[in-house]
């Protein structure tokens, strides 16, 4: 059976999300990504906007401004949901992990 769409975030879908908690268009969100994680995450601009379109036709994210080509854009409360849902789901992970392994395990 196939898994429903946005059910789990990747990183990339997590950390736009993350970004739009506040409004920012899609050359801040380029931007803020690698900063927020250490360079860790990087979001192309294809990846970039072709989530944009899919997180705004599921009632994600919402534009809230166009200038020219510039679009911005803020979380929606769905969005918010989505967001805070993952974030338990890799709270719990994480829990299980310690769990197994305890707190201080050296990878």
């Amino acid at each position: 059976m196939p898994r429903a769409k946005f059910q789990t975030l990747t990183e990339q879908m997590y950390y736009i999300l993350l970004c739009l908690s506040e409004e920012c268009c899609g050359m801040d969100i380029m931007d803020r990504v690698p900063t927020m994680t250490g360079g860790r995450v990087r979001v192309g601009s294809g990846t970039l906007y072709n989530l944009l379109e899919e997180f705004s036709q599921a009632g994600m994210i919402e534009e809230t401004r166009s200038e020219g080509r510039r679009r911005s854009y803020l979380l929606t409360r769905k969005g918010r949901e989505a967001l805070r849902a993952e974030y338990r789901r890799l709270r719990d992970q994480a829990d299980d992990y310690r769990r197994i392994f305890g707190e201080e395990e050296q990878l």
